[in-house]
């Protein structure tokens, strides 16, 4: 045998190896319910960073003080003593 043939057949080996590797790691994947868990994972991810932008945007917009306000007198009218 030559060099070339040798080497031809070890590439191929290998690659219908990974091959059939990769294939089965997919199907057990799909089996577990893989990418269902993954994109639940990530909308998990995309909340949290929504609620801190939504916490962030609420603390800078409320005010830190009410202003000059001491209160408020309640008056009624037609009041009798």
């Amino acid at each position: 045998m030559d060099i070339q043939k040798i080497t031809t057949g070890v590439t191929a080996a290998a690659v219908v190896g990974t091959g059939t590797v990769v294939g089965g790691g997919a199907l057990v994947d799909n089996l577990n319910d893989g990418p269902a868990k993954r994109q639940e994972v990530q909308l998990q991810e995309i909340r949290k960073v929504i609620r801190e932008e939504v916490r962030s945007a609420l603390k800078e917009a409320w005010p830190t003080s009410s202003g000059p306000v001491k209160g408020l007198k309640l008056v009624i009218p037609n009041q009798k003593k």
